[in-house]
């Protein structure tokens, strides 16, 4: 298998190479450091759907159908979950800086020890029965959200040989349909693995790297409970934040 001295060889090479041609803010559809890419997208011509046809297998979103206490991930079982409490917040935004009212805000992640509960996560690492790591919110009329949960741990994947990927919350945001959903991730400030993960590493532009980081915030962080982070999320524009159908 790949090691990672040769996957950051890879890395450091491309890089290089982006030099000539300047920084790209969304990677591109095949990353060889990252493996699975190439199984990532498509690899045929795109084709036509009715539009009004697909809005009728749509779900549809609205403030009834969302509790404020989905937004609390520490709470949605009879123990407290284990790991560090953190409040993550921030706006979501359109390329003009102006608010994205009434967005579903989903978030999804590992637990503390860096485990998912999903039938094929198979990192010999222990689950948490008081905590399930799914929450959401919709967006108030500034475009703020807020979020309550357990910082999640960094976790081993099977992209190369000893790989580990850095902590993180995916996001996933609905806009008035469901035709209208961007995937992304946000990290934590100071994370080690930064240089060694293809993903993070797939977008060449350090700008738009630094855009998938959220910064630690003591407005957010709430006395004697939880320590706070903040991240604004970009939708449309030359700043946009990396999304997933992007890549």
């Amino acid at each position: 298998m790949t090691t990672q001295a040769e996957i950051s060889a890879e890395i450091a090479r491309i890089a290089e190479a982006r030099r000539d041609v300047g920084p790209a803010d969304q990677p591109a559809l095949d990353y060889p450091p990252y493996r699975s890419s190439l199984l990532r997208h498509p690899t045929r011509d795109l084709q036509l759907a009715d539009p009004e046809g697909v809005e009728l297998w749509a779900p549809c979103f609205g403030h009834s159908d969302v509790d404020p206490l989905e937004a609390d991930l520490t709470i949605q079982h009879r123990g407290e979950p284990l790991g560090e409490r953190i409040t993550v917040g921030g706006r979501v935004l359109d390329g003009e800086g102006r608010p994205v009212v009434g967005q579903l805000v989903e978030i999804w992640q590992a637990n503390a020890a860096g485990r998912y509960i999903h039938q094929r996560d198979q990192h010999p690492a222990p689950l948490d029965p008081n905590f399930t790591g799914a929450g959401r919110c919709i967006t108030g009329p500034d475009g703020s959200y807020r979020l309550r949960t357990i910082k999640p741990g960094a976790y081993p994947w099977r992209n190369h040989d000893n790989a580990w990927r850095p902590a993180h919350i995916h996001f996933s945001l609905f806009g008035t349909d469901f035709t209208e959903r961007l995937v992304t991730q946000m990290y934590f400030p100071g994370d080690p693995l930064f240089d060694l993960d293809p993903i993070y590493q797939s977008i060449t532009d350090p700008a738009a790297r630094a855009a998938l980081v959220a910064r630690y915030d003591h407005d957010e962080t709430e006395p004697e409970f939880s320590l706070g982070y903040r991240w604004d999320i970009v939708l449309t524009g030359s700043r946009r934040t990396w999304t997933e159908q992007s890549a």
